[in-house]
């Protein structure tokens, strides 16, 4: 049977199985804990299909390795434990919104649509499968840039469970920690470098195909382009609770970049920028 076929029959069962688990136990984070398990299935699946080629092995193993990487870092903050693996911005929008139109958006975006959106983002395995080209100079750069983009996300899940630890030790002592969010770090230069760092990845990942290919535009961009989008507006969302949280996090706003790590504005500059408009 065709590797897309399988996977697409892998999928439907992975969204089925998350719907209704959701439904059952009333958490609805469960493709989250799928989130980094179904892509390894899924690239694993595409190597199969071409033989184990290895650009297609070298695929799969990268994703592996992310894969493992963000299991671990999902499992040490609870989220495979029943009752405390939910996001919490999903408790936030049930109560923004009428049952009925949670219940809509749980079956039609967080099942249907991010499961789609997961093997999306996994399908350049697939058009690099279809390719005669043998694996080159070009894979191994990507290679490297990918483990690169790798090692800075687990840098700043890293700071940021550090952070959290803290925070949890001055309640804990009946203190209120402060700051109350991170600015340190690789937050210093960004104030999402984990999601930024997680959608390069996949944008190195869809690579693979133009390297195999030759060719730089193909219909299996649409999973890297989507995850952007989806990260721009989870992290448009995260932001507003952080807002409506902590007073100074607009003052971060305006001296630290959003997501592409960069040099941090002065506070006198981005206060200018704020008067002139």
């Amino acid at each position: 049977m065709n590797a897309l076929v399988v996977s697409a029959l892998l999928c439907a069962l992975v969204t089925a199985g998350t719907w209704l688990a959701s439904v059952l136990s009333k958490e609805h984070s469960w493709v989250d804990r799928i989130w980094s398990i179904a892509p390894i299935a899924y690239v694993w699946i595409f190597a199969a299909g071409d033989g184990f080629s290895p650009r297609l092995v070298l695929m799969a193993s990268l994703v592996t390795l992310w894969g493992i990487r963000l299991t671990f870092n999902f499992a040490r903050k609870g989220g495979y434990r029943p009752g405390l693996g939910e996001d919490y911005r999903w408790a936030i929008l049930r109560g923004r919104m009428p049952g009925w139109a949670f219940a809509l958006f749980n079956i039609g975006f967080i099942s249907i649509y991010q499961n789609l959106l997961i093997l999306g983002f996994t399908l350049p395995a697939f058009t690099a499968s279809a390719s005669p080209q043998p694996l080159g100079a070009w894979d191994v750069a990507l290679a490297v840039v990918f483990l690169a983009f790798l090692t800075g996300e687990t840098i700043a899940d890293e700071q940021q469970w550090r952070f959290h630890r803290w925070k949890d030790g001055e309640r804990a002592a009946g203190r209120s920690p402060q700051p109350g969010f991170l600015q340190t770090g690789l937050f210093r230069v960004s104030r999402h470098p984990n999601f930024f760092f997680e959608q390069a990845q996949w944008w190195v990942f869809y690579g693979f195909a133009v390297v195999a290919t030759g060719v730089w535009l193909h219909w299996t961009v649409l999973g890297a382009v989507l995850l952007t989008v989806l990260f721009i507006g989870s992290t448009v969302f995260t932001e507003s609770i952080s807002r409506s949280r902590y007073p100074a996090y607009d003052d971060y706003r305006r001296r630290t970049s959003m997501l592409v790590p960069w040099f941090p504005r002065h506070p006198r500059t981005a206060a200018a920028e704020v008067d002139a408009a």
